[in-house]
């Protein structure tokens, strides 16, 4: 078997800071940490703080007062800070800092009486945060569809915000609809889609256009893995989604094959190296990695955890 390993893939400078704070939280306050929805949308990293004492919750009012308390990488409404000081938590903040520009381009739009149209998926921890900053201003835009029904005053001022973690070809085709539809419409200098997203999924298509198989380490509610998924699969080709080796079946490869193996995000690399062993233990493969952009991109970790940090 021939098993081309895209690079980059796996873990993004947000992840990677989002996942040191909740370690160096748990290291100085000890368990138990609570954290404020999934810290990354991974379950093997899920599982292994759960291992440690972190505590995942979906709503403040589980959390004890006075407790220690970390915001996850997808950030959260001011709505939910708020509830947070009200019973007096211990609070770090780990959102990826793209998530907080997001953020901050929506409070400035709002403040300027622009109607803000965001592109994203609803229920989408990242999403719900982001319309928490402004959701008299903001409506939610899935697809093109919801483009063509909308109607504004010849006078409404618009913009337009996307998630971070969107497929940047999805992306373009309902911004390209809105500049058809709204040719004034206003959006930020910088576009909206992460860097890391936007690297591993041109790696996973150009690596994808000469192989029989696609495999995509991540879990199913991890958004930018699935994107990566149906990337994979874009040609016809059989694409993988799985959290680890366990979710393969041995009856869909065989020797012959060319594969393909890309992580979302949030995967650890523990688990693409996990996928290949059990490739090369069933069908003898030959592992070549294929580096289609170089990243160095790092980020600080949130400044009330710099302080506690122990010196290198």
């Amino acid at each position: 078997m021939k098993i081309t390993l895209a690079a980059p893939r796996g873990f993004c400078a947000g992840v990677n800071m989002a996942i040191q704070s909740l370690d160096l939280t748990l290291q100085k306050f000890g368990a138990p940490v609570y954290v404020y929805h999934e810290i990354v949308h991974n379950q093997y990293v899920v599982n292994e703080f759960k291992d440690k004492g972190a505590i995942f919750v979906n709503e403040i009012d589980e959390i004890p007062d006075g407790s220690t308390l970390l915001f996850s990488a997808h950030g959260v409404s001011p709505e939910i800070r708020n509830s947070a000081k009200a019973k007096n938590l211990h609070a770090f903040d780990a959102t990826c800092p793209l998530v907080t520009k997001v953020h901050l381009e929506a409070i400035k739009y709002a403040k300027e009486g622009y109607t803000i149209l965001l592109i994203g998926h609803e229920g989408h921890d990242e999403v719900i945060g982001t319309m928490g900053e402004a959701p008299e201003a903001i409506i939610l835009v899935e697809d093109e569809t919801v483009v063509r029904n909308l109607a504004f005053d010849d006078d409404t001022k618009l913009a337009y915000l996307t998630q971070t973690t969107l497929s940047v070809d999805d992306a373009n085709r309902i911004i390209n609809e809105l500049r058809k539809r709204f040719p004034h419409i206003e959006s930020p200098p910088k576009e909206d889609i992460c860097y890391a997203t936007q690297n591993r999924q041109e790696a996973v298509r150009k690596l994808s256009e000469d192989v029989d198989v696609v495999i995509i380490l991540g879990s199913q509610n991890s958004s930018n893995s699935q994107r990566l998924r149906e990337l994979g699969a874009e040609n016809g080709t059989p694409a993988y989604l799985i959290d680890g080796p366990e979710d393969l079946n041995p009856d869909d490869f065989s020797n012959e094959m060319k594969v393909l193996i890309s992580a979302g995000a949030s995967a650890p690399e523990s688990v693409v190296q996990a996928t290949i062993e059990w490739l090369n233990r069933n069908f003898d493969g030959e592992v070549e990695e294929q580096t289609i952009r170089e990243e160095s991109v790092r980020f600080p970790l949130p400044k009330n955890l710099r302080k506690i940090q122990p010196s290198s």
